[in-house]
């Protein structure tokens, strides 16, 4: 097993774990995960730093790959950063400093370059020059929306808990989520009150039909929140149908694609959202293209059926009957082609009906001459014959 370096942008002689990870990553991680990183802190800050998939894995009395897909869960939120060899084995792990948001690392970006230009040269001209890339860094940072929206103060956030429905509302969330809200899920569920306009009630079956649907992550209830929002959805009774009316489509694809003894992923959902939204496609419709995914492939694939609905919104496909008449013309087009090289090969025999071989083919079976015996005659002589 290839021995991994681990080293950390935190300088720290002492193993310590940061409050935005406890407040805005381990909330919503797997427990093991987090136990990962941990190891990981006590690992830099011990001056260890050296350690294989193998040894952590014995340490948790876990599998290498639970221990890999630690560390691609904890990348993928960017807050580690994993180096890979030629043969694919992890070589390195650095531990980057964590940011509340993308304000600060622009904030930091922008005193980089300010010391950087600063030590090149103090003159006027670079100075100037400093203030420019000052202001085109804070242009970035305000174009660029923030991930979790509006930050609410804490005089804001003790404004709102004094209503109390918002109040009760938290503790019912709490209850759901089984523990505190962190002050950027806080923020989060203000943000569907004040800014989307929600009500109460609202955020309250937002966060049910999240937990039943077994997302209990407070950034995917946001997306949900998002999609609500854009589709006009205002009621709990618009947000049931609408509900009922995604469940029914996600059942009728996963059964004409035979999908059974799983749930849809989030890639699945986000194209079947795609086709009934974007792509404006009814229900049969879909259920037409998976069929015909089926019949051409003969295994399910989602990305073979959007090949499909993609194609039929670009030759201004609405119904079923539009569908008939798309693969009349294509079986049409492909007769039409087969006939047309049918006659060119035998225009270039220079006969307009293929040629007759009468002659037998030769092959070892009849390439000799054959023998004409009477085997009655040969029988009968046989027979009269004396030893």
């Amino acid at each position: 097993m290839t021995a991994i370096n681990i080293s950390s942008d935190i300088a720290t002689s002492f193993t310590t774990v940061s409050d935005i990870f406890i407040d805005q990553y381990m909330p919503k991680a797997n427990g093991e995960f987090v136990k990962v990183y941990l190891y990981l802190l006590r690992a830099t800050g011990s001056g260890a730093g050296i350690a294989t998939i193998s040894e952590i894995a014995d340490h948790f009395s876990n599998t290498e790959a639970d221990i890999v897909r630690a560390l691609n869960y904890w990348a993928s939120e960017g807050i580690l950063q994993v180096q890979t060899g030629a043969d694919g084995q992890i070589t390195g792990i650095n531990l980057c400093i964590l940011a509340v948001s993308g304000i600060q690392a622009a904030q930091s970006n922008i005193q980089s370059a300010v010391a950087d230009n600063a030590a090149q040269n103090n003159s006027t001209a670079n100075i100037q020059m400093q203030d420019s890339v000052v202001e085109k860094l804070k242009s970035q940072a305000t174009d660029k929306p923030a991930p979790s929206q509006k930050e609410y103060t804490l005089d804001e956030i003790k404004e709102f808990r004094k209503n109390p429905d918002i109040s009760e509302l938290f503790f019912i969330i709490e209850t759901y989520l089984k523990h505190t809200l962190s002050s950027i899920d806080t923020n989060m569920v203000l943000y569907w009150l004040d800014e989307l306009h929600f009500s109460t009630d609202l955020v309250e079956y937002l966060v049910e039909y999240c937990i039943t649907k077994g997302h209990s992550s407070l950034r995917y209830m946001n997306k949900v929140a998002l999609g609500w929002a854009d589709a006009g959805i205002k009621t709990v009774d618009q947000a049931k149908d609408d509900a009922a009316a995604h469940s029914q489509i996600y059942y009728t694809v996963m059964k004409a694609l035979g999908i059974t003894g799983r749930n849809l992923v989030d890639s699945e959902v986000s194209l079947i959202n795609k086709w009934v939204g974007e792509y404006g496609f009814d229900i049969e419709l879909v259920k037409a293209a998976c069929s015909k995914t089926i019949s051409a492939i003969q295994k399910p694939s989602f990305e073979y059926t959007d090949s499909i609905l993609a194609n039929w919104r670009k030759k201004d496909v609405h119904t079923l009957k539009d569908v008939e008449v798309l693969d009349a013309n294509f079986a049409k087009a492909n007769k039409a082609s087969a006939t047309g090289s049918s006659q060119g090969t035998n225009a270039a025999n220079g006969s307009s009906k293929p040629k007759s071989n009468n002659s037998g083919s030769k092959n070892k079976f009849n390439n000799f001459n054959q023998r004409n015996n009477d085997y009655d005659k040969l029988e009968k002589l046989f027979l009269n014959s004396t030893v």
